[in-house]
């Protein structure tokens, strides 16, 4: 006997050949972006490993900030592409990232704030 109470939802999904061709095209955006991006943070850390800069000079700096910059681009595209919140409206991702922005922003204060004074103290103390 057969149930007409189940509905198999794949076989209503009708989507044209052109949609079929976005999706495919975004997907295969995203995953080129995405492995572009890590490419060049693991070539970066290969090339300009620690023990190559000085780990207190401006060049060891600016490759750190070149690394956050690059994770959070990562995180922002895993966000909006494969969570799906690229697809809401203006103002919920509004609502969403900004108050995210503001707290990566507050934490890397305190990162650049306490450890300089981390290493006041250590100079102070002598252990340096």
């Amino acid at each position: 006997m057969e149930r007409d109470d189940i509905i198999e939802y794949s076989l209503h999904a009708h989507h044209s050949e052109e949609d079929g061709k976005k999706i495919r095209k975004k997907i295969f955006f995203v995953t080129a972006l995405l492995s572009i991006i890590t490419a060049v943070e693991v070539a970066m850390g290969i090339i300009w490993g620690k023990s190559t800069l000085d780990p207190n000079g401006w060049a060891w700096a600016s490759i750190k900030v070149a690394f956050i910059v690059m994770t959070l681009v990562k995180a922002g595209y895993i966000v909006m592409v494969f969570m799906h919140l690229g697809d809401e409206r203006k103002s919920l991702r509004n609502v969403i990232l900004i108050p995210y922005a503001i707290f990566i922003l507050y934490l890397m204060f305190i990162l650049l704030t306490e450890s300089s004074f981390i290493h006041e103290v250590k100079n102070f103390i002598g252990w340096v």
